[in-house]
């Protein structure tokens, strides 16, 4: 264990008594969102995604020991365990350096060399690949194994049967390839030829040839698929000779009378068996890299993209668009409660275009719509130039946000939307989701499969389960930071709180529903099946609003009620000033008395006192709310109105490899290429993030392939 904490300790640049103590708290069950929010003496205050990688990191070195000790067994049940293997598998550092150790061991299909040993040429091999001094020529070493009995006829038979034994043992050699291993991470080439006469979207790749030090992720993912669709053929080039001398070097003994017996079995080991095994190892790397780069990169994306500030409160008609079943309507009060739908059909023609209108019109003034929500798949600029229209109609009071719709389809035909909705069609709850989405882009983002989200490149070529493991945790993160209420919280959204899953928060849903609204953190103890480890895990994220103890609407954990109630007193403040926001000078009595001692006096460690400050100072705050709102707009924009030079307003809605998109109020997004990003930066990621609002300015515009092309650098 403590080789273990020391290694993640020097890996996360960490104290060691801060990783042993997040190892422990991870094996007792503890979840990343508590530790990071409620544990912060133990481990120094580490973010969430730090501690994630901690997690990961954790259960690789952990996988990494318990493949060491199979790998020891196996060959000490063989009875070949040495002193330096098993120094050599203590020194490993990563599964592939095991597998090589074990490859001499391993249980193998039969091969040349499998025969050759059966018809007893294993001494002669021995005898050439050592090139001791006494060692003969190999035509006259060759003669004592030449037995036709065997299947040995010639003695051109025995040295080739040789020759395969010293190629096996040489691409069986950890250290030999270790060394190729390196020298292909270094020297190595990826290229791609094209394999079709056809333009496709690959046709960048078609004679594309980059070191494989310099590989970006988005090129290894294009190759992969371009490769896989038959579009693209794909290999990894190492100059030969190097890779042979730097093979011969190791191995080759000058002046030995073997030597160009043992030459040509390198160039056989190299060709044959060890270079297409480094090769499709290259391969595989390097598309683990690309595919930890793209998913990371995902969970970047998701963040910011669930973190979008919310428009509450406002009635708000969502417009799921569609040419031949129409635009589908629905109106929801400032709740999300549905209150009207309807179906329009703005594309069939200026008459049905008006009516259309008309109808919406009646919508917007019976309810008092005053946001609309439009989602910007098919139909979404023939949609949006609808509602501009009845917007002028209206004489304004009413603003619109296109909304990314990517997953409300999966939504809607969910058994969950089912439920949800079991009076409406799939497509009425479709309308639904986009203006919830716009309400609480959280609240319903959650329902979805964060795969199906669609922010970053390549989802579908992914490593699911990494995918789910890694989009997971970022919804967790996000819905543990802005705190749900346990009141009004679907059980989606539940079941992405700390501590809880899918059973206990359909639990929590049905006991209000039975029981009436919760009236304090506490009685959540009496749901079934929900204990005090995962009321413990779950309680600081979860609000009740109308709890007596104000308390229970902060993010302060019931463990440390005692200590919050201790600072008040101490700094001459009450619950009831909780409650009535009259604590604008807490932090600055706090910090007059002296936090440290306070925190002492308190019974609490310093970040937990901190944090108890914040939360009281603004109950019930919501994080989303200190972040820039969302661009509304009353009017259009099409592509043909764009000119070099303009400057616009736009919101990020990718950030990817190569560049970022933002959505500039057109059908089409545009590209921002990384080189025209305001500073020079190694991913774009560094610079921005999902939901930014930025300045941008055009540079062109190709209407016939659809592509905007944008600089946030100012021209001239």
């Amino acid at each position: 264990m403590n080789d273990l904490i020391q290694t993640l300790a020097r890996e996360l640049d960490a104290a060691p008594e801060h990783v042993e103590n997040v190892v422990r708290l991870i094996d007792e069950g503890a979840t990343i969102p508590f530790i990071a929010r409620y544990r912060k003496e133990l481990h120094g205050s580490m973010d969430d995604q730090l501690l994630r990688r901690l997690a990961d990191r954790l259960q690789y070195l952990r996988g990494l020991a318990a493949r060491k000790e199979e790998v020891r067994a196996a060959v000490e049940g063989q009875g070949k365990l040495t002193e330096d293997l098993s120094a050599a598998l203590d020194a490993a550092a990563t599964l592939a350096e095991v597998e090589d150790l074990y490859r001499p061991y391993k249980q193998k299909r039969r091969t040349r060399a499998t025969v050759a040993r059966e018809k007893g040429l294993e001494p002669l091999a021995l005898l050439l690949l050592d090139q001791g001094r006494d060692c003969p020529a190999p035509e006259e070493a060759a003669r004592d194994y030449v037995d036709p009995e065997k299947g040995v006829e010639t003695l051109a038979d025995a040295l080739q049967g040789a020759n395969d034994i010293v190629a096996e043992l040489l691409s069986d050699d950890a250290a030999i390839r270790k060394t190729l291993r390196e020298l292909l991470r270094r020297q190595g080439h990826l290229r791609s030829l094209a394999a079709t006469e056809e333009d496709t979207v690959y046709r960048l790749y078609y004679d594309f040839d980059q070191p494989i030090a310099k590989l970006a992720g988005h090129q290894v993912l294009a190759v992969n698929r371009g490769e896989k669709e038959g579009v693209l053929s794909v290999t990894v080039l190492l100059d030969r000779e190097l890779g042979l001398m730097t093979l011969r070097r190791a191995v080759v003994r000058p002046g030995s009378r073997a030597m160009e017996f043992i030459k040509a079995a390198c160039e056989d080991a190299y060709d044959r068996l060890i270079y297409p095994s480094l090769e499709r190892e290259a391969r595989s790397d390097l598309t683990d890299a690309a595919c930890e780069g793209a998913i990371a990169n995902f969970g970047l994306n998701l963040k910011p993209l669930l973190m979008q500030p919310p428009v509450k409160g406002h009635v708000t008609m969502g417009l799921d668009p569609g040419y031949a079943h129409g635009c589908k309507v629905a109106v929801i009060d400032g709740t999300g409660r549905v209150l009207d739908t309807a179906v329009v059909y703005p594309t069939y023609g200026p008459r049905q275009k008006q009516e259309a209108i008309d109808r919406l019109s009646r919508l917007v003034r019976s309810h008092g719509v005053t946001h609309i929500a439009i989602g910007n798949g098919t139909a979404s600029r023939e949609t949006e130039q609808m509602a501009v229209e009845m917007i002028r109609q209206l004489g304004g009071g009413v603003s619109y946000m296109m909304v990314n719709e990517a997953g409300a389809s999966v939504y809607s035909a969910s058994k969950l939307a089912a439920e949800e909705f079991p009076e409406y069609d799939v497509n009425l709850r479709s309308a639904v989701s986009i203006a919830r989405r716009m309400q609480d882009p959280l609240a319903e983002l959650v329902k979805i499969d964060p795969k199906a989200i669609g922010v970053g490149q390549y989802q579908h070529d992914m490593p699911q389960k990494r995918l789910d493991e890694t989009l997971s945790g970022v919804v967790e993160d996000c819905v543990n930071a802005v705190g749900v209420d346990v009141n009004t919280a679907s059980a989606s959204l539940l079941g992405r709180v700390s501590g809880l899953n899918a059973a206990t928060a359909k639990n929590i849903v049905k006991y209000r529903e039975e029981n009436g609204a919760f009236t304090g953190r506490r009685q959540l103890l009496k749901v079934p099946k929900l204990g005090p480890k995962a009321f413990q895990q779950s309680a600081g994220f979860l609000r009740v609003p109308e709890s007596k103890s104000v308390l229970d609407n902060t993010g302060v954990h019931p463990e440390s009620y005692g200590a919050a109630e201790k600072l008040l007193a101490k700094c001459g403040y009450t619950l009831d000033d909780v409650k009535a926001g009259e604590l604008s000078e807490l932090k600055a009595r706090a910090e007059a008395i002296g936090l440290a001692q306070l925190a002492e006096r308190c019974g609490a460690g310093l970040p937990t006192l901190s944090d108890i400050i914040k939360e009281l100072m603004k109950p019930g705050r919501d994080p989303r709310d200190e972040l820039p709102p969302p661009i509304l707009r009353t009017d259009v924009m099409e592509a043909k109105d764009l000119k070099p030079g303009m400057e616009l307003q736009g919101t990020v809605r990718n950030v990817i490899d190569f560049g970022v998109f933002v959505d500039i109020g057109v059908h089409q997004d545009g590209l921002v290429h990384i080189s025209k990003l305001p500073r020079r930066v190694k991913h774009p990621s560094e610079l921005l993030t999902v939901g930014d609002i930025v300045t941008v300015w055009v540079l062109e515009v190709d209407e016939k392939k659809k592509r905007i092309s944008l600089t946030m650098k100012k021209p001239g």
